[in-house]
């Protein structure tokens, strides 16, 4: 699942009734698991200046980077971490956790060839999923429309609740983006000439 879809998915879950978490928390965890993924593509692209294929099929299967972005997806050990900020009464602590665990709960049903080491340091295990959030060749197309319409459908329920126009306009812009390059997609798909030409001219 893409990064900006585990955030509003997740403050989703945790907006109920009238109550409202610690929202840069909950935000905050659900991107950290990501965040090894960021330093490598800044590191591969823009120091290494690998190629995008080189480096989705050989960079990212390095050990090195597999390992630290499996560590950020492992369930037992951010388990671990928001029991023991609850017990400390540490809300805001807990709801980062949370979110963390969340975010590898929402990764499990939608990764196949890249699939992580959710269960870490209890078992190597992975999921391999028959389904895959970008890949054609396992339903990506539609798992990217289910999601698309998912993170839609959070956005309306969490938009009156974030308190302040920087945040609700950064939820418009990530549903403008998902809409604007999944119809750019399927267009492309079904006038492929069109763009082309497009690009002949």
């Amino acid at each position: 699942m893409n990064t900006p879809s585990h955030a509003i998915l997740n403050l989703a879950l945790f907006m109920h009734g009238t109550e409202q978490p610690a929202i840069l928390a909950v935000v905050s965890g659900a991107v950290a698991p990501d965040i090894p993924l960021f330093i490598f593509y800044a590191w591969v692209k823009g120091v290494q200046r690998l190629p995008e294929g080189q480096i989705w099929t050989q960079a990212y299967y390095h050990p090195f980077w597999q390992r630290w972005i499996d560590w950020c997806h492992s369930m037992p050990l951010a388990g671990l971490a928001a029991w023991s900020c609850w017990r400390m009464g540490w809300v805001p602590a807990t709801c980062f956790f949370i979110s963390m665990i969340l975010h590898s709960v929402g990764d499990l049903p939608v990764h196949h060839d890249d699939a992580h080491k959710h269960f870490l340091p209890v078992s190597q295990y992975r999921l391999i999923s028959p389904l895959s959030y970008w890949d054609p060749k396992h339903y990506g197309r539609t798992v990217a429309l289910i999601e698309i319409i998912l993170v839609l459908a959070a956005s309306i329920f969490i938009f009156p609740t974030l308190g302040n126009g920087l945040s609700q306009g950064l939820v418009i812009g990530i549903n403008g983006f998902y809409g604007f390059t999944f119809g750019y997609t399927i267009l492309r798909r079904q006038f492929p000439n069109l763009f082309c030409r497009a690009g002949n001219v």
